[in-house]
C-alpha cells in the first residue's frame, strides 16, 4: 500500500518504514503525521511483520521537526489538535505491540526528537542531532516529549535540553540513555535491521505483552503495575507459543513461534 510522503517495504518480518521528505528534512506535516498513523495501523494488523525499523530519507534528517511554516499560521484551537493528533499517532507506534527502532540517520530535533522517542529504541549514526528547540520558537513540545523525555532520560537532564534548546550530539544522547547505540551511518539500518530481528525472533505474543507491561506500568504504583505485570503473565503462559518455546528448551531446538 502506498502512503504520502512515507517508504514502507516489509522483508523477511521486519518492516522497513521511510519518512520520505527530503527537501523539507523529513519534517511532519499534517499529511505526514496522517500516513504514519495508516502505515502504523496496517503494521499493527500485519501477522507477517514481527517488527518495525523507523528511519529518514536523506543524509542530512531522521526528521527534523514539525512544519514550522504551518506552525506559524494556527490558530489556538487548530494547535491544539494538531498536538494532539501527533499524540495520537505516537501513541500508535509506541502501543504498536511489536518492537519498533528508530534508526536515526541525522538530525532528529522537536517532533522527529519525540517521534524517535516514540520508538522503544533507538540507534544512532554518528552524526546525529537530537533535541528540542521548541522554546527558542516561543514554543513547547506537543507531541508527548516533555513526558516522555523524563522517562527516559531522568527529569534534571529532560529538563536541560527542554528548556535551553540547544541539540546534542550521538554519544552524549548514549551517554545520557536516550539512544541504545551509536554506529557508523553506513552500518546504520543493517544494525537496526539487526537489532529488530533479533527481537522479533521471539515469541509474539510475549513481545506484545512484555511491551504492554512496560508501558502501561511506568506511571503505575509498583503493586499495581505488579498485578498487571502477572494477568498479562497469566495469558501468555497458557498460549501456544508458552508450550512450544518451554518444550523447545527441553528438547534443546530452536522455537518454532506461531503467535498463538
Amino acid at each position: 500500500m502506498d502512503y504520502p510522503n512515507l517508504l514502507v517495504a516489509a522483508r523477511d518480518g521486519i518492516a522497513l518504514v521511510t519518512v520520505d521528505r527530503p527537501a523539507r528534512r523529513n519534517a511532519l506535516d499534517q499529511a505526514t503525521l496522517d500516513a504514519l498513523d495508516a502505515a502504523f495501523a496496517d503494521l499493527s494488523g500485519d501477522a507477517a511483520v514481527r517488527g518495525v525499523v523507523l528511519t529518514g530519507a536523506g543524509e542530512r534528517a531522521f526528521v527534523a521537526g514539525a512544519d514550522v511554516e504551518a506552525l506559524s499560521r494556527l490558530s489556538a484551537g487548530e494547535a491544539r489538535a494538531f498536538a494532539e493528533r501527533g499524540q495520537r499517532v505516537l501513541d500508535r507506534i509506541e502501543w504498536l505491540g511489536k518492537p519498533v527502532v528508530a534508526a536515526v540517520n541525522g538530525v532528529a530535533l522537536g517532533g522527529g526528537c519525540e517521534l524517535a522517542l516514540a520508538c522503544h529504541l533507538r540507534l544512532a549514526a554518528e552524526e546525529a542531532l537530537f533535541g528540542t528547540p521548541e522554546v527558542k520558537l516561543g514554543l513547547i513540545c506537543g507531541f508527548g516529549g516533555t513526558q516522555r523525555l523524563p522517562r527516559l532520560v531522568g527529569k534534571g537532564r529532560a529538563l536541560e535540553l527542554l528548556l535551553g534548546g540547544e541539540p546534542i550530539g550521538a554519544a552524549e544522547a548514549l551517554r545520557i540513555g536516550l539512544v541504545n547505540q551509536v554506529v557508523p551511518r553506513p552500518q546504520l539500518l543493517a544494525a537496526a535491521e539487526t537489532l529488530a530481528r533479533r527481537m522479533a525472533a521471539n515469541a509474539p505474543m510475549a513481545l506484545r505483552a512484555t511491551l504492554e507491561a512496560v508501558n502501561g506500568g511506568l506511571d503505575r504504583p509498583l503493586a499495581e503495575a505488579q498485578e498487571g505485570e502477572a494477568a498479562l503473565f497469566a495469558e501468555v503462559a497458557s498460549s501456544e507459543d508458552a508450550r512450544e518455546g518451554t518444550r523447545a528448551f527441553l528438547e534443546k531446538r530452536p522455537p518454532r513461534f506461531g503467535g498463538r
